[in-house]
């Protein structure tokens, strides 16, 4: 049993480095690779730490001979990988613990850790300590709402335990909620938000409609959430009544 539970982590490890790999490319601006936050917090939740950081370096290594991207393939990635499965599982299975995870071992220590990388390394010029910080949160925030809302729907259906379960992973009880949901809601808008603004900058969309559009969609799914949020309360309330 141990060992069929072992092959099919191979599997999977090798099935999410090989997808990582492909993606990675999608919406990816020099020092920003959403997609590769997205595949770190998955593995981090399915496999555990240590896989996502083996996930991470590889899928680093793979891009960085076939694609020629600089050193920051690995520290953009593997910081915020490790991080996210340790805060996993101190949180006790809390997919937002996983985010946040990411979002702090690669938007800041990843990204501070990569200046003296491409500077002394690499060569580049004109860097400092802070230069990727903005670049690198905006990705963990794109590829860290897309995993949360994505682990979170599994979640709910009952299936991410089952699957953590198969794989031989520590598994949790769902504790679904209405700030979780609403969190959730609230993340789309968050990802509308970044993948507007990416986009404006790459096609050097300058009409201020784009700039309006971001903040709206924005504002629009955090006032969804609110409502839901206050509907769902004033629900509970009448059933606590009754």
């Amino acid at each position: 049993m141990k060992k069929s539970k072992g092959l099919i982590k191979i599997i999977v490890l090798s099935m999410l480095i090989a997808l990582g790999v492909v993606i990675s490319p999608i919406l990816r601006v020099e020092g920003m690779c959403p997609m590769a936050h997205l595949i770190n917090i998955v593995c981090s939740v399915l496999l555990g730490p240590w896989y996502s950081l083996l996930c991470a370096t590889l899928i680093g290594i793979i891009r960085m001979i076939t694609m020629g991207i600089p050193p920051i393939a690995l520290t953009g990635a593997v910081f915020g990988a490790f991080l996210s499965g340790v805060f996993y599982r101190l949180s006790k299975g809390k997919i937002i613990f996983a985010v946040l995870g990411e979002v702090i071992g690669t938007g800041f220590i990843g990204a501070v850790m990569s200046y003296p990388v491409m500077t002394f390394l690499w060569g580049r010029e004109g860097l400092s300590w802070l230069f990727y910080i903005p670049s690198f949160v905006c990705g963990t925030l794109i590829g860290g709402s897309i995993a949360y809302v994505l682990l979170r729907k599994i979640a709910s259906n009952g299936l991410l335990a089952k699957y953590q379960t198969m794989l031989g992973s520590k598994s949790y009880t769902d504790k679904t909620n209405m700030v979780s949901n609403a969190i959730t809601i609230a993340s789309v808008g968050a990802i509308c938000f970044v993948v507007i603004e990416i986009l404006t900058d790459m096609f050097k969309l300058t009409s201020a409609v784009w700039s309006y559009l971001s903040y709206i969609m924005l504002i629009a799914f955090i006032v969804i959430a609110v409502i839901y949020f206050i509907i769902k309360n004033f629900k509970k309330a009448d059933v606590n009544d009754k």
